[in-house]
């Protein structure tokens, strides 16, 4: 590719934001975690930039270089335990600072999520990666790709149905029934 990055980063940086954001929830990442996760996907990315087939799914390879960031991040995080957090929030209480309190309620929901099930709907209606794609990711077939998808989004109705929270923000990302 020789067309500019810096368009690349304003056409996908949220979704690659919410990718990293759904892969640190529930593993004990935070805001500042999943800032730095971002970073470092587009720090890699504007590296391998000019080698990138003209012909590929740009929103694709960058979710997919956000997973293992977010991962990487998690890692050098565990390995410096005796580091004070600070006032650093967990991803779930705090994903985004102006977001609504109904947002950051579901948030807090997808967080408990069985790792399985947070990863699906994060790869594939956050970060708009197909089933396959998200199997290849995972290490999963499509199949339970496709199941795990399901159940986590059932789950997701259930728990904010029964706390009276909306579900709009799921329709919005294409998570509607």
């Amino acid at each position: 590719m020789h067309e500019p990055f810096e368009p690349v980063i304003r056409a996908h940086g949220a979704t690659v934001m919410r990718v990293c954001l759904a892969v640190l929830a529930g593993r004990g990442g935070t805001t500042h975690d999943a800032d730095d996760a971002w970073a470092e996907t587009f720090v890699a990315a504007l590296r391998a930039w000019p080698d990138l087939d003209a012909d590929a799914n740009v929103e694709a390879w960058l979710v997919r270089i956000a997973q293992r960031k977010a991962i990487d991040v998690l890692r050098a995080r565990s390995r410096r335990r005796d580091d004070p957090v600070g006032d650093d929030h967990p991803v779930a209480a705090d994903c985004d600072p102006a977001a609504s309190s109904e947002t950051a309620e579901i948030w807090t929901h997808v967080a408990r999520l069985p790792d399985r099930q947070r990863e699906a709907i994060g790869y594939h209606y956050l970060g708009g990666l197909t089933h396959v794609q998200t199997a290849e990711l995972t290490g999963s077939t499509p199949a339970a790709v496709r199941r795990a998808a399901a159940d986590g989004i059932a789950a997701l109705r259930r728990r904010l149905d029964s706390e009276g929270v909306g579900t709009g923000h799921l329709a919005e990302n294409g998570a509607s029934s």
